[in-house]
């Protein structure tokens, strides 16, 4: 499985990476996008021992999209006509984000790597506000006692990625205008995720919405979600007003994929 996941994002990263007069191009992001959907197909039966069921629904759907991709990017035959080259540019966006969101989940000392970083700079913030925090194991660190553990899925690896991806993909935007919308979305969006783990840690700990599951669930489900939605939405806008090119580039993507879909389904 590992080496259908590297397989897909090795293509989509010389399919993006090669100049615009390689006709190659196609055939290396459309086998990458095939190779992702076998990636997605391989894990509905994961899901389905959990009883996941809509995570299972959403990597079929994900199997079936890569696949679209596929068949429109092999169609396209390189044509610089017709908006088809946004198909490259999404390309790049998923090799990117999915470089740097696979590389902490599935290299060992890389997934440990952050999440030890993560918990110990949390620590040091909690400190910087006075919480009386100590830390109990490398991935752990305890509020008034009660340990929380820090997990990849809190270090936001995942918001990096696909604001690293999507900034990526901005064809044609100046390197100064990247590196604006990177500034204001990544280094902020890490720094808001320290602060989330402290604000959920204290809760737990100190008990500030009832018992500490109770505190926990509160703090982690309901206050610190709807902060980090709000906040996504507000860099996401930001982001999107510095480069505009992505904006172009999802509509010309949607454009086409319908166009595509018309035609199969006509046929």
């Amino acid at each position: 499985m590992a080496a259908v996941l590297w397989s897909a994002l090795g293509l989509l990263v010389i399919a993006s990476a090669l100049p615009k007069s390689y006709n190659s191009r196609t055939v290396f992001g459309g086998f990458g996008w095939i190779f992702f959907s076998i990636y997605w197909s391989l894990q509905p039966g994961t899901y389905i021992e959990l009883k996941d069921y809509v995570n299972a629904f959403l990597v079929v759907a994900a199997a079936a999209l890569s696949l679209f991709i596929a068949y429109i990017i092999f169609q396209s035959g390189n044509k610089k006509e017709g908006g088809y080259e946004v198909f490259i540019s999404l390309s790049r966006a998923a090799s990117v984000g999915g470089l740097l969101y696979f590389l902490f989940a599935e290299v060992g000392y890389l997934n440990t790597g952050i999440i030890s970083t993560v918990t110990e700079q949390a620590i040091w913030v909690a400190g910087k506000f006075g919480v009386p925090v100590t830390q109990v194991a490398w991935n752990q660190f305890a509020v008034n006692g009660l340990a929380v553990e820090i997990i990849l899925a809190c270090t936001a690896i995942e918001s990096i990625a696909l604001f690293s991806g999507i900034i990526s993909s901005a064809e044609g935007a100046t390197a100064a205008r990247k590196l604006r919308a990177f500034m204001i979305s990544v280094p902020i969006i890490y720094i808001l995720n320290l602060q989330r783990l402290v604000f959920t840690a204290s809760a737990y700990g100190f008990g500030w919405f009832g018992t500490p599951d109770e505190s926990f669930h509160i703090s982690e489900h309901i206050i610190t979600k709807a902060g980090s939605l709000l906040a996504l939405f507000v860099i996401s806008y930001m982001v999107l007003k510095i480069l505009p090119e992505v904006l172009d580039m999802i509509d010309g993507v949607l454009k086409i994929m319908r166009i595509e879909f018309h035609r199969l389904t006509a046929g």
